[in-house]
């Protein structure tokens, strides 16, 4: 009976470990359905999975953190996440103190995000004018939380000094529309969807940075990059808006091969010219292979290929 048993076991391990051979989909985390992580998420899943052997499903996701914590938990494989999260994240700081998520490792990272401060009260020209006002601050997990707040901290304010709501760039541009709060942070590449539905039906107005306040924000954070929202990005924008950026950035946890790894890469970037998104005009190897995080083995080798050095995980 015992004999039996054992190989009844056995053959349930066996079939177990050929289904999961079979259903090696990979799911790839991004962000709110009215975001750039999203779009261009499901345009980066389709392309990979068309063009290599890798298979990948992109699904909605509630940004940086949340796409950390998933990977850690082997919830999903891949994610994109802001840099500067992921760094706290992997380095065990600011919300992470003494609690490090290493579970993951960077593909590549994509293109810049801006931190965009979207409002339709033409009296709030500057991050001062939030105080005392109703203000989205980014759904709970997402890297927007972290970036609101360091913007009010360059300016000498905390969450106490506005009335925060917590919302997606959808929900957030809905209730600018409606009147329901005064301004909302919305981290993405620029044009996001969200902002660019909002300029088309109400007149909107994108908050812009002077040289001492990046300064303070790249002394907060060295993520940060001095960026340009060039006028015209949105309709009724006619100056071009200062502000920072981080590196929209996917990251791979350990259940991500080597070879899945290398062909995720080598496919996005040979396939450039042919990604149906604005955001692949961006795709730089340079710009790729530096994002202050180390990478996964796999991408590490066609970085190497073409002649670029990444630091991997000891």
């Amino acid at each position: 009976m015992k004999k039996l048993t054992a190989i009844i076991l056995s053959l349930a391990l066996l079939l177990t470990a050929a289904a999961a051979l079979a259903d090696s989909n990979l799911t790839f985390t991004t962000g709110g359905t009215a975001g750039t992580y999203y779009a261009y998420g499901n345009v980066l899943a389709q392309y990979v999975a068309g063009n290599s052997d890798v298979n990948i499903t992109a699904v909605a996701g509630n940004g940086s953190a949340d796409n950390i914590d998933k990977l850690d938990m082997q919830v999903a494989q891949l994610g994109f996440v802001q840099n500067d999260v992921a760094y706290y994240a992997f380095n065990g700081i600011r919300i992470y103190e003494g609690d490090p998520v290493t579970s993951f490792t960077a593909i590549a990272a994509l293109y810049t995000e801006t931190v965009q401060l979207v409002t339709c009260n033409p009296e709030i020209k500057s991050v001062a004018d939030l105080k005392g006002k109703n203000v989205s601050i980014g759904s709970q997990g997402s890297g927007v939380y972290f970036n609101a707040m360091d913007f009010l901290a360059a300016y000498g304010m905390t969450e106490a000094d506005i009335s925060p709501t917590y919302q997606s760039f959808g929900d957030s541009a809905e209730a600018l529309k409606d009147g329901k709060i005064d301004a909302a942070f919305v981290v993405a590449g620029a044009p996001t969807p969200a902002v660019t539905d909002l300029a088309t039906s109400k007149d909107t107005y994108l908050v812009s940075l002077d040289d001492e306040h990046v300064e303070i924000l790249q002394g907060i954070s060295g993520a940060y990059t001095k960026s340009l929202i060039p006028a015209g990005t949105y309709a009724g924008q006619n100056e071009d808006i200062v502000t920072v950026g981080v590196k929209a950035t996917i990251i791979a946890n350990g259940q991500v091969s080597d070879d899945e790894a290398y062909a995720i890469v080598k496919t996005i970037f040979e396939g450039k010219d042919s990604i149906a998104h604005d955001k692949a005009k961006e795709l730089d190897l340079a710009y790729a292979s530096e994002c202050g995080l180390p990478y996964h083995p796999g991408a590490a080798k066609y970085f190497a290929e073409q002649g670029i050095t990444v630091e991997t995980a000891k």
